[in-house]
């Protein structure tokens, strides 16, 4: 997949756990999990708002994009 997330880079540059950014977007660890290992297949504009609220970033520092070789 073209896109990845960015999410676990993030956690580390703010010192956050997967289970403090749950309780602060108010998702399942679960689904932030399948969200940072890149097994979702889609991502609600809501949830990437609270996501960018709650890490203090803009979309594209969440998501990148690197074209298959």
């Amino acid at each position: 997949m073209p896109i990845h997330i960015r999410l676990d880079q993030l956690l580390k540059e703010r010192q956050m756990t997967l289970t403090e950014l749950s309780h602060r977007v108010e998702i399942t660890v679960v689904n932030l999990s399948i969200l940072k290992n890149g097994h979702a297949k889609a991502i609600r504009f809501s949830t990437l708002i609270r996501l960018c609220e709650a890490l203090e970033c803009q979309p594209g520092d969440l998501l990148a994009y690197t074209p298959d070789a």
